[in-house]
């Protein structure tokens, strides 16, 4: 039965998936659709909410931006939770916050509860994402470890494309309040679902050592075909390193340089995301086309992304993980700077809208599964969950500019350059973060041909 325990990382990692570890990881999946449901439900319903409490169009950005200050929140403040009490106890937690917010919602009774109610629900969602992030990068082995993240990304955009469909429906008939309790009820249905099937990180129970960490390891190699431990490896003696907080070791000489790269390639990356598949139909109307002629664009982004993200994680089964990344900000930033030119082809745009969706959903999917390699199983809830909090403010502040710059007379064009250069300068950010410092680097950043 003994195994060392430094010897089980590389176990799972040279091992083949269990079923229970794609169940893991599917769980994860269910809980970014989550994400992308949640994102874009201010969206769907902005209309019919501006009509009944007759909002401007700045009280009706306000009340858009309200989620995403809320993620960036439960990204920054809450998911370093996770490093202490458990990542799947954090999910719970994050869980319940957004099913109160988004219940809450469906019943609100101005523009400023409703604001409020909006924060609450992106602090849960927040929470949930970090945590779930990092539980799919630890349950996967070596070679599916990029695929198994990038999945999660391709659960946002599964959330973002059959939310638009459920909100259209629900609305036909009820009014936009139904579309919140719908996600209220969702979000519940999750909750046992995550008690049922998704158990704790095995890294997390590695590194905290409680009373019955032995005993919950060891039913969670049993249920994955993997020998249990004896024991747990003794604990190390007490350092500096190890009681200062999680956000100081982030910060720490030794990763001050990583966890900076990695912020900066978070904030430009999302920062040129968010610019795409929010003013995506607007700008292209701008540019000429019809309004309807825009949303298809903007639906077709979202479409995109599903095939992106999927197609990210197989490279990265193959490729190095980083490669695959600059590669996808590189094809990005080219496809954005064709496409409004492309404008006056109906056919050829639709067909750069797609494309630019498959690429551009993969870098957010690509930083999302490179990051949890940089933290070692101690502060990586923490390392994750600012990153993905800075890569917030970078969606929080990418509209607001794009809005100020085509107020001042900017062309679509020249909007859609500047975020190419955005995601060009993330590219570059991105090589430059170091991914062989650690075993766990080594293997996120391993060749096809290496594991050949």
């Amino acid at each position: 039965m003994s195994t060392p325990d430094s010897d089980l990382r590389r176990r799972l990692d040279d091992s083949a998936m269990s079923i229970t570890q794609w169940t893991v990881v599917a769980v994860c999946v269910m809980l970014n659709v989550l994400d992308g449901f949640d994102v874009l439900v201010m969206s769907f319903t902005s209309d019919a909410v501006s009509q009944e409490w007759g909002l401007s169009g700045s009280q009706l950005g306000l009340l858009l931006s309200a989620g995403l200050v809320g993620m960036a929140l439960g990204s920054l403040f809450l998911a370093p939770l996770a490093d202490r009490i458990g990542r799947r106890s954090m999910i719970l937690i994050g869980l319940t916050l957004a099913a109160t917010g988004m219940g809450l919602s469906a019943v609100s009774q101005s523009a400023l509860q409703l604001g409020v109610l909006r924060v609450l629900t992106g602090v849960g969602v927040g929470g949930i994402l970090a945590a779930s992030n990092v539980i799919a990068a630890e349950y996967a082995n070596r070679r599916w470890r990029g695929l198994a993240v990038s999945l999660n990304s391709t659960g946002y955009a599964i959330g973002a494309t059959s939310g638009g469909v459920i909100a259209a429906v629900l609305q036909s008939d009820g009014g936009w309040r139904p579309v919140f309790a719908f996600g209220a009820v969702a979000t519940v249905l999750l909750i046992p679902i995550v008690l049922w099937r998704l158990p704790e990180s095995i890294d997390f129970l590695r590194a905290r050592r409680t009373s019955r960490s032995l005993e919950r390891l060891n039913a969670i190699l049993a249920s994955i075909g993997q020998p249990g431990l004896e024991r747990l490896p003794a604990p190390e003696a007490p350092t500096e390193k190890a009681s200062t907080p999680g956000i100081a070791r982030i910060l720490s000489p030794d990763l001050r340089r990583n966890t900076l790269l990695t912020w900066s390639g978070f904030f430009l990356v999302m920062f040129g995301f968010y610019f795409v598949t929010s003013w995506t139909p607007k700008l292209l109307a701008e540019a000429g086309m019809s309004a309807t002629q825009g949303i298809t664009g903007g639906v077709l982004l979202n479409l995109g992304g599903i095939f992106g993200t999927a197609l990210l994680g197989v490279l990265a089964a193959r490729f190095a993980l980083k490669n695959v990344l600059v590669t996808y900000t590189v094809v990005t930033a080219a496809l954005l700077t064709l496409f409004v030119p492309a404008t006056s082809v109906y056919l050829v745009v639709l067909a750069l809208g797609a494309l630019i969706g498959v690429f551009v959903n993969g870098c957010v999917a690509g930083l999302y599964a490179l990051t949890p390699s940089v933290y070692d199983p101690s502060i990586r809830a923490t390392g994750v969950g600012w990153a993905i909090g800075v890569g917030r403010i970078g969606a929080i502040v990418s509209p607001l500019v794009a809005g100020w710059l085509l107020d001042t007379g900017w062309t679509p064009g020249g909007l859609f350059l500047l975020v190419a250069g955005a995601l060009l300068l993330g590219g570059v950010v991105i090589r430059a973060m170091r991914v062989g410092g650690t075993e766990p680097e080594r293997d996120t950043a391993t060749t096809g041909a290496d594991r050949a």
